[in-house]
């Protein structure tokens, strides 16, 4: 199951009870895609088996729990991060994320749709200072792009790099990395606070999750670092609204704000399949069966949108428009065009 998921570049692996049995989901970038059944009885023998290896309560079915885990597999470490969450029945299911050593996408194999968006975020990733937001569905691939990015930079010349993560998902021994921990009092502000006295060239926060990390976030791109984060909205648009909507003003975008990424990864259409390239498809690598589509949101058009606190419809190339052309030029399927339109 694990061998399957890796072959085929999955990072989140669902198994789930309905009545009778469990199903086995990979998660992939049009939803979860049933790769098998087990019976009850074997179902429960796996839960069991990763609690156990998790340091799980493996009695405990009724509150969710959450743990890792490393695993060989043809003589490479995997790690896990695990977690369970019973329905009323007191059934679990479990979802297993594999932690890849170098990322969901090798660093020179980076699939976009549009080169042009690459050069764009080579450029944006250049700023000294400010602050760069991004936003996208999960298993988008957010962590990868930056990670994709900061690695370039840092082959350039070495920076102190330092990221707070929940959990860490990308190991990278060049970077300070940190991870949320909250049972220690280990959250995004402390961490934060503290990263600044170690002078960072770069700061990436997984993610802003609420009123008191935004407004740590902003401070820090304001005192001269580079703050790379992520947060949930649907486009670049709604990523101004979700920071206004967390107590930070239009004047600190202004004053902080360089850019905004927002992005979809998307299965290519194969000529093979007659469609999306199946995870089974052997024709292209696993990198090459998907790609990633980006709204990027910077220079003038995000200074007119700012200085007009919204009140113009701005002129930049949209997610939607981008899909439009995607399906145009033939890379997408149409059931992936509209799946991934925004309303």
């Amino acid at each position: 199951m694990i061998h399957l998921a890796m072959k085929s570049g999955v990072s989140d692996i669902h198994i789930l009870p309905n009545e009778t049995k469990y199903g086995v989901y990979f998660r992939v970038p049009s939803g979860l895609k049933k790769m098998m059944d087990l019976s009850s009885e074997m179902g429960e023998k796996y839960l069991s088996y990763f609690k156990f290896l998790s340091n799980m309560d493996i009695g405990e079915r009724r509150k969710p729990q959450s743990g890792s885990c490393n695993i060989k597999m043809n003589k490479e470490n995997i790690e896990l991060r695990i977690s369970t969450i019973s329905n009323y029945l007191y059934q679990e299911s479990m979802v297993l994320r594999i932690l890849y050593s170098e990322g969901n996408l090798n660093q020179q194999d980076m699939e976009v749709f549009f080169p042009k968006d690459y050069c764009k975020l080579e450029k944006l990733l250049n700023y000294k200072s400010g602050l760069i937001l991004f936003s996208g569905p999960v298993s988008s691939g957010k962590t990868t792009t930056i990670y994709h990015f900061l690695r370039k930079q840092y082959a350039k010349e070495p920076l102190q790099i330092i990221t707070m993560e929940d959990p860490v998902e990308i190991k990278e021994p060049r970077f300070l990395q940190s991870e949320i921990n909250e049972r220690a009092g280990l959250n995004y502000e402390v961490l934060i606070k503290q990263s600044l006295r170690h002078h960072p060239d770069i700061l990436v926060i997984g993610e802003i999750r609420d009123e008191e990390t935004a407004r740590m976030v902003i401070r820090s791109a304001l005192t001269g670092h580079l703050v790379i984060a992520t947060i949930h909205a649907k486009e670049c648009t709604g990523v101004i609204e979700r920071m206004l909507e967390m107590d930070v003003s239009y004047e600190q975008l202004k004053q902080s704000l360089v850019g905004i990424v927002s992005q979809r990864m998307i299965n290519k259409n194969c000529c093979f399949c007659e469609g999306a390239c199946s995870i089974y498809c052997e024709h292209f690598p696993i990198h090459y069966k998907k790609a990633i589509l980006f709204e990027i949101l910077m220079g003038p058009a995000l200074k007119n949108i700012l200085y007009k606190e919204g009140g113009e419809r701005p002129h930049f190339v949209t997610m939607n428009q981008k899909l439009r052309k995607a399906y145009g030029c033939g890379y997408i399927t149409q059931k992936d065009f509209e799946n991934h339109q925004i309303f």
